[in-house]
């Protein structure tokens, strides 16, 4: 990559330079070291794609690519599939299979997933192809800066046609992997927004303000109204197998421009039967 430098910073020395560049002193340090910064008359010349050696094996699968460039991918995740491995030696997770991509693709990158979405939810999960960019995601991530909407089959009639869910979770201490809303956890914020009302179902569409874990069920569950499918928090698994839950959209900056992109994910089958199903009744 090149950027063009200022007038006043021409013929700078590169200790001078680095303080103009949007990248975290790690990885500055690195670059120095590799020589993967070089000043060219005006230009100041990075290497931010280097060559990796790929930190998973390679499982494959058929991905549904929601997006790609050079810095930056999209999958769509389906559901009964990790994100990435929760034991040691764990396979066939979405890592390994982006692994494999990376692989076929002839991509010499690392596996870096930028968020986590349960096992049985589905929809967009966003990987940095390189160092700059698992820097600025991650900044954005924390700053609240990438947006990611969801949408849930609600068991009941949700009252009202918007609101927000501000409870904190925290572990539940008689279950290792389920979260319960408590005075000591941590700060968490859904806002919803109902989309269809169906029979004893309705319709919302959630937009995540912090990113605990099993937020949206543990938080639709705390207002009596949890996920369809969802066993783990009280929902009834008649009209669905898992919780009706689904990434929808994922809206985010490019890390080298700033330019906002988007990408929004089809509703999986299971999904839609049940919604169809629902319509009919």
């Amino acid at each position: 990559m090149e950027i063009r430098l200022p007038d006043h910073l021409t013929g700078a020395p590169l200790s001078k330079l680095t303080a103009y560049l949007p990248l975290a002193p790690k990885l500055i340090s690195k670059l120095l070291q590799t020589r993967g910064l070089l000043v060219q008359g005006p230009n100041l010349r990075l290497h931010l794609f280097p060559r990796e050696q790929r930190d998973f094996p390679p499982d494959w699968m058929e991905l549904n690519i929601l997006y790609e460039d050079e810095f930056t991918l999209v999958v769509n995740k389906p559901a009964g599939i990790e994100v990435h491995p929760s034991e040691h030696g764990q396979r066939k997770t979405l890592a390994h299979a982006v692994a494999a991509y990376y692989e076929m693709s002839g991509q010499e990158i690392r596996v870096r997933h930028i968020h986590r979405i349960d096992k049985d939810t589905t929809g967009p999960v966003l990987y940095a192809k390189n160092e700059f960019a698992h820097y600025q995601y991650d900044k954005a991530m924390r700053e609240k800066k990438i947006e990611r909407l969801y949408l849930a089959l609600a068991e009941g009639y949700v009252e009202g046609n918007k609101g927000k869910i501000d409870k904190p979770i925290g572990q539940d201490r008689h279950h290792s992997t389920r979260r319960r809303v408590s005075d000591t956890g941590d700060p968490a914020v859904t806002h919803f927004e109902v989309v269809e009302r169906l029979r004893d179902h309705t319709l919302v569409r959630l937009r995540l303000e912090t990113g605990r874990t099993h937020q949206i069920r543990v938080h639709l569950s705390s207002i009596n109204h949890p996920l369809a499918g969802d066993g783990m928090y009280g929902g009834k698994r008649g009209i669905m197998s898992r919780q009706a839950l689904h990434g929808d959209r994922l809206i985010w900056s490019h890390p080298w421009t700033g330019e906002q992109q988007s990408v929004r994910a089809p509703l999986p089958d299971d999904f839609n039967e049940a919604l169809d199903k629902l319509r009919q009744d």
